[in-house]
């Protein structure tokens, strides 16, 4: 009667245990996501002047979508970076929209202030816009494509400037990329 519990312990234990162990090992990155070469997931945002944006206020446009929260060390550091981007890009067909998460108004606000950021910001309330996106940390950023098409999406803290310029190439173009940059990131889960 021993064995026979024991063979059922082994029988349901090791593979269980065989499952958890290769899901440790996973990068949750390594997750593509199905968005990419599909429409953005539409959505309205509460900006931090009180006006109201929505993503199809932009079609005809590059968007450049990029999620974060002031407590976020990779948002901290690329924050510079996003907005020389911004600067180098403003007044063509883009537009740089940051969308807070998970953070305090307060502090997301001091941020905006403290790292100068000039382009368009919102906050999202209850993490709705970014569940439609499947942000799993952050920061994670989309480029959309001027017919609303998801084209690029990077997870973590972008490289450098020449990434951002040639990802909104590509969305201008409406090309599509083979697949997700990954950087430094803080999951939100």
């Amino acid at each position: 009667m021993n064995w026979k519990r024991l063979a059922i312990v082994f029988g349901l234990g090791v593979p269980l245990i065989a499952v958890l162990a290769y899901g440790f090992t996973r990068d949750p990155r390594e997750i593509p996501s199905p968005l990419i070469g599909r429409p953005a997931p539409p959505f309205t945002v509460q900006l931090f002047d009180g006006k109201e944006l929505s993503l199809a206020d932009l079609r005809g446009k590059v968007v450049f979508l990029n999620f974060w929260a002031s407590w976020c060390p990779p948002c901290r550091a690329e924050a510079r970076m996003l907005e020389a981007s911004w600067k180098d890009h403003q007044g063509q067909d883009v537009v740089f929209l940051g969308i807070n998460m998970q953070d305090r108004e307060a502090a997301a606000r001091e941020f905006l202030r403290e790292f100068g950021i000039t382009y368009l910001n919102g906050i999202d309330a209850g993490s709705r816009i970014a569940i439609g996106y499947g942000v799993w940390g952050l920061p994670e950023t989309f480029f959309i494509d001027p017919d609303g098409r998801i084209t690029y999406k990077h997870i973590g803290g972008l490289d450098g400037p020449e990434v951002i310029h040639a990802k909104l190439d590509e969305a201008r173009q409406g090309r599509l990329s083979g697949r997700e940059g990954k950087g430094d990131y803080r999951s939100v889960q």
